[in-house]
């Protein structure tokens, strides 16, 4: 989740939206309604009543973690609503993305951490917060068990019960090891602030070691062999910045050994940054060439040993092993032991992550929400409901469907199966009749008539469209502002469990699903130079994408405090260069 990308207005466009939004036809035969984001009727007399009564009258909202997810639902969400309740065992927000240029010193990792109660603070004391950590949820009885962060604790003590009318988990995911042999205990991980200062001090370790005097020049190679496994944002900005560290500062403080320096990015698949433009990919891999970092492509890791790194190539099966002085681990994202514990108590076992509908609400769970890397939304088909869609468009009960007709809820289409819009995108598809036509293979008419079989084969081909949103910063953001906006709309369903009506628009609910609004991200590829990906299909590569880089992840800073610190840091490391201690 390491690549922020920017121009997230989502939260402005919430604010923007109306009231009575248009909302989708068919959402609660689908989906069964959105009764959970029902809330009762508050006392209209509470004002002049005791205000510790009113305070108990208020929802308990217990939010799990403090990372992108949580602290966008927090710092959106309306207190004065429910009692706000905020358990992580790290009473910080960090800013992720900058993680990689933490661990060779360009950034302080203080610059990028803002504590907790900075943030709820703003909230005039509405929010409470609780550093513990979360090791079981007991959906039964409403109810999370936590333990302490003080390491005197006895061992299993339940420390802490935390009951909730509304749970939000946004607890994240740990690195996804594969069950590889010997990850765990050798290789390190970049998740955490921890995990980027252990790795700054594992790599002024390895300079230290090589630069003493009674090691040869094998052995000092053996010493500067830093690995990185998988291609993906953060293993290839994580390597663009030890590269850098390496050509710009280790050659005057480390003159002896800086020529010594090997850098290897392993990748199981075909490329690196395969989730980015093929222009990017290939600027990429040939600016690591021309760096001298090798990127070994279709290497699968099958073990770590705590001197070499043993591969396999998929195509031809050949093994090799690979000696390392250093392993950082990228290969993307696994399941928090909370999570899967979890998932075993409601059935969903088989699964990576805890599956949602399309309103973050935890499948066959009532008052449970999941968001960010540690949720996937579980997208409902659109043929799974053609029936239903046809029915509902066929106003005159003829058996056909007029273009017309198929028009009068096609919006609704649209915004309830998220797959039609990237279906219509691939196309080229603009309109409704171009659509009808397309699947009937003609020359394009107004006056197409379709019926059921036909209307099948019309939208047959878009479930094909359906995606899994990335594990990144920007959807983590983006969900947590929704599931906030749509908590402070549960007041005006009070008379409607579904949600208000409007005029004449029986069926349409207030809560429209979330979606997800991708404004670009970006890849620093060292050197200063960088490659954005933004909307549009525009790429940038080079200088310029980098200084767009710096512009936007100095404003997007969760505080004008980290922001000052950030740039700081940038400034100090233009004119000073990197700092080289292990502290």
């Amino acid at each position: 989740m390491h690549v922020f990308s920017f121009f997230d207005r989502s939260t402005r466009a919430f604010q923007r939206s109306p009231s009575f939004s248009k909302l989708i036809l068919l959402g609660t035969i689908s989906t069964g309604g959105l009764v959970a984001y029902s809330e009762s009727k508050p006392d209209s007399g509470s004002s002049s009543g005791d205000s510790s009564q009113v305070e108990a009258k208020k929802k308990r909202v217990v939010v799990l973690g403090t990372g992108w997810a949580g602290t966008s639902f927090l710092k959106n969400v309306d207190c004065s609503l429910y009692d706000v309740q905020v358990v992580s065992p790290r009473n910080y927000f960090a800013f992720t993305p900058l993680l990689p240029s933490v661990t060779c010193g360009k950034v302080e990792a203080r610059s990028i951490v803002e504590p907790v109660r900075n943030i709820i603070k703003k909230k005039n004391g509405e929010i409470q917060f609780w550093q513990a950590e979360c090791v079981k949820i007991d959906a039964a009885n409403k109810r999370i068990h936590c333990h302490s962060n003080d390491s005197k604790m006895v061992e299993g003590k339940e420390e802490l019960l935390v009951d909730y009318d509304y749970l939000v988990i946004a607890i994240g995911a740990p690195s996804n090891t594969f069950d590889t042999p010997g990850v765990m205990e050798n290789c390190h991980f970049l998740k955490e602030i921890e995990d980027a200062q252990e790795i700054r001090r594992s790599v002024i370790d390895c300079f230290e070691k090589a630069s003493l005097p009674n090691l040869s020049d094998d052995e000092r190679k053996a010493a500067l062999h830093f690995v990185i496994v998988g291609g993906g944002p953060t293993g290839v900005e994580f390597a663009a910045e030890l590269h850098d560290f390496m050509s710009e500062d280790v050659v005057e403080i480390y003159p002896t050994v800086h020529d010594l320096v090997k850098i290897t990015v392993i990748q199981s698949g075909d490329n690196i940054l395969n989730m980015y433009d093929k222009r990017i990919r290939s600027f990429a891999k040939g600016k690591f060439q021309r760096n001298g970092i090798e990127v070994k492509t279709g290497q699968r890791v099958i073990s770590v040993s705590d001197k070499a790194i043993t591969t396999k190539e998929k195509g031809n099966g050949q093994i090799s092993s690979i000696p390392y002085a250093m392993v950082v681990w990228s290969t993307g994202i696994g399941t928090h032991p909370v999570v899967r514990d979890f998932m075993q108590q409601i059935g969903q076992n088989e699964r990576r992550a805890l599956a949602t509908d399309e309103w973050l609400r935890v499948k066959g769970c009532d008052g449970i929400y999941a968001l960010g890397d540690c949720a996937t939304i579980h997208q409902r088909k659109i043929m799974e409901d053609i029936l239903m869609i046809f029915k509902a468009a066929d106003k005159d009960k003829s058996g056909t469907l007029t273009v017309k007709e198929f028009q009068d809820v096609f919006k609704d289409i649209r915004m309830r199966y998220p797959q039609l819009e990237f279906y219509l995108k691939s196309k080229d598809i603009r309109n409704v009749v171009d659509l009808l036509n397309d699947s009937k293979g003609n020359e394009r008419k107004e006056s197409i008539e379709l019926d059921i079989e036909g209307f099948k084969s019309a939208l047959s081909r878009v479930d094909s469209q359906m995606k899994n949103l990335p594990a990144t910063a920007q959807v983590a953001a983006q969900q947590g502002a929704y599931l906030a906006k749509c908590f402070n709309d549960m007041k005006k369903c009070e008379n409607n469990p579904e949600g208000p009506l409007r005029i004449r628009e029986s069926g349409r609910h207030q809560f429209q699903p979330f979606r997800y609004k991708h404004f670009g991200q970006f890849a620093p590829l060292g050197g200063e130079q960088a490659a954005a990906e933004l909307p549009g299909e525009w790429v940038s590569i080079g200088h310029s994408a980098q200084w767009l880089w710096y512009s936007v992840y100095a404003s997007k800073q969760v505080s004008w405090r980290t922001r000052a610190l950030v740039v700081s840091d940038w400034t100090r490391r233009f004119v000073f260069g990197r700092d080289s201690s292990r502290i």
